[in-house]
């Protein structure tokens, strides 16, 4: 990954490139961001700019270090990710195969989050975790000499899925590394770290792109695409994005019109069916699915304001928006939202789809009708 593979964001890229150049470099960063930054395509292209040897505004793309970095395999880069715990006797092996399956997941979708991780690996119903096995290959990698680059770089990816006693063995080598050793934490969550960890980093906050940064990069990458649909939708987010212009077949507003319709007459029949179908998808459909409630209940908020030039819906979702409005007042939104963000949290830490959508569905049932008593 090199900088010029990532859309917007210059200022920041600028001040990390700065910091190569002129050798103040922090022994620990830690970029973090709402789900769907490119905080991890950040550290990466840092990465590569720092190992190449031939670097001038960007990594050159082509000298022996930058061509290792670019796959991944850089023996001065390091990493650490959440992965399933292996069976006893097969660490060596697991940790082989999960590394391997890393590389593959960063060249095929370097703009990847957790849950695409997750399902990539097959292990949707397994809690992913850094463990305290992990963090002591850790300081064991860090405490050897570089192999071919002057520095070292350690890159862990979703610390706030670092197991307690992992982090804490970090600690002491995150707020005194060997020299010419770099951390970067990478997070989606910084809000879940320990605080020992965030007072031993330096906040590099990643934000989500604009909407030209957004659109300029989809017209690149997908030339016949509907593009103005997919930026108003994603608001920022890359990741949601792509994968929008992935789908065949959008039919995320039809099942979700169809679920809150039942929430609204409290069918509990109809509502034990779609948890069914809920538990049915794949970890990364349920996330979108509760992603794409999340923008139609922002743009309800929206259409009860009356700030109608702000809407960033499909046209054919407008009148349902507009409709749906009415069920919610501004507060009973903003419980819905409350509990749709819940939810998601929930399903990130493995909880039973059927249990949290059903859970979800009642309590959003409770919030309508009583809107509709007051």
């Amino acid at each position: 990954m090199k900088f010029a593979d990532i859309p917007g964001l210059q200022t920041i890229k600028d001040l990390l490139k700065q910091s190569v150049r002129s050798g103040h470099i922090p022994h620990a960063q830690l970029f973090a961001g709402a789900p769907g930054c490119a905080a991890l395509p950040l550290a990466l292209a840092w990465s590569t700019y720092l190992h190449c040897t031939q670097r001038n505004d960007d990594a050159c793309g082509m000298c022996a270090a930058c061509s290792k970095s670019l796959k991944y395999i850089h023996p001065d880069t390091h990493f650490a990710f959440p992965a399933p715990s292996p069976k006893s006797g097969e660490e060596e092996k697991t940790r082989a195969e999960n590394l391997k399956a890393w590389r593959s997941f960063l060249l095929e979708q370097p703009f990847g989050m957790p849950e695409e991780w997750i399902a990539s690996l097959n292990s949707e119903d397994k809690q992913l975790s850094i463990s305290r096995e992990d963090s002591r290959k850790i300081i064991q990698a860090l405490t050897l000499k570089p192999f071919e680059s002057e520095s070292k770089v350690m890159l862990i990816w979703c610390p706030e899925r670092m197991h307690p006693s992992a982090a804490n063995a970090l600690l002491k080598i995150l707020e005194e590394p060997p020299p010419q050793t770099f951390f970067i934490l990478i997070s989606y969550a910084a809000d879940n770290l320990l605080p020992t960890i965030l007072s031993r980093t330096q906040h590099v906050q990643v934000p989500l792109l604009t909407d030209e940064e957004l659109s300029d990069y989809l017209r690149k990458v997908r030339p016949q695409a509907n593009i103005n649909e997919v930026v108003r939708l994603a608001d920022g987010n890359l990741n949601l994005a792509l994968r929008l212009l992935d789908e065949e077949e959008n039919t995320h507003h039809q099942n979700l019109a169809e679920w809150l319709r039942s929430c609204y007459k409290r069918d509990y029949s109809r509502l034990v069916q779609l948890a069914e179908a809920f538990h049915e998808m794949d970890r990364m459909n349920q996330h979108l699915f509760l992603k794409y409630g999340l923008s139609i209940l922002r743009e309800s908020v929206i259409a009860r304001s009356g700030a109608i030039s702000l809407h960033r819906v499909r046209d054919q979702e407008l009148e349902f928006v507009r409709n749906f409005s009415g069920v919610f007042s501004i507060p009973a939104l903003e419980k819905a939202v409350k509990l749709l963000n819940q939810a998601d949290y929930h399903l990130e830490r493995n909880g039973s789809a059927k249990m949290i959508f059903m859970d979800l569905s009642i309590q959003l049932g409770e919030i309508m009708q009583n809107h509709h008593r007051t």
